[in-house]
């Protein structure tokens, strides 16, 4: 696959929610028994080196994960067989309207407006599957103006990759170049304009940061 032919081919990014359990208590949240998830729309993608947008009103908060990113179709995998489905990862910022998301919540209602808007889903270029031979020990960081803001391991993460393909794919159909954006971990805080945001990735073997990633934010500017 190419560096980002996912971002063109994929149908759909499913985020998980609360698979860290310190980030689901620090937005008083249960910590979940079984997987849940939400999609995001493809068109959220911002390639590393672009510009986040923050809509007029939202409180927009970032979130750093590890994506998957799936090479073959796949239907009703057993975690057993999932690893075998993974065409190779990327780095990704889950980004919410946190007050938007708040208010749907108290209200019951669906929340994909605090998570769907364009640049919502910035993310760094493939990383090929060999490059991270254990997705459940990657320490993850994010930085706000050179401000470390999180600083965390997929080891803690409550399901694993490979249950997390098994639990989806038990619903509905993972098809190529679609991504998986497996939870973050805690320290989530808001962005604004004006600031700069860095992440980056290291697998437990690597000696250093395998990948980084950098955006600048920006307010939305209305296209009529």
């Amino acid at each position: 696959m190419s560096a980002r032919s996912f971002l063109s081919t994929g149908r759909k990014i499913v985020a998980i929610g609360r698979n860290f359990s310190e980030h689901a208590k620090e937005l008083g949240n249960a910590v979940p028994k079984s997987p849940f998830f939400f999609l995001k729309p493809t068109s959220s993608y911002l390639p590393n080196g672009g510009s986040i947008e923050i809509p007029k009103g939202c409180d927009v908060h970032h979130e750093v994960e590890l994506a998957v990113v799936i090479g073959k179709e796949t239907r009703d995998c057993r975690a057993s067989h999932a690893m075998d489905h993974i065409a190779g990862y990327a780095l990704a910022l889950d980004l919410t309207a946190r007050n938007l998301q708040n208010e749907a919540k108290k209200k019951g209602l669906p929340w994909s407006t605090s998570k769907g808007y364009d640049t919502f889903t910035p993310i760094s270029d493939f990383i090929p599957k060999a490059s991270i031979p254990d997705p459940a020990d990657v320490h993850l960081w994010l930085k706000v103006n050179d401000q470390l803001r999180q600083n965390g391991n997929t080891k803690d993460m409550i399901f694993s990759v490979p249950q997390l393909i098994e639990h989806i794919s038990s619903i509905m159909r993972l098809e190529v170049g679609d991504v998986i954006l497996t939870g973050t971990p805690s320290g989530v805080g808001p962005i604004k304009a004006g600031d700069v945001v860095t992440a980056g990735l290291k697998p437990d073997s690597a000696l250093r940061d395998s990948l980084a990633v950098k955006f600048n934010v920006i307010d939305r500017q209305s296209t009529s």
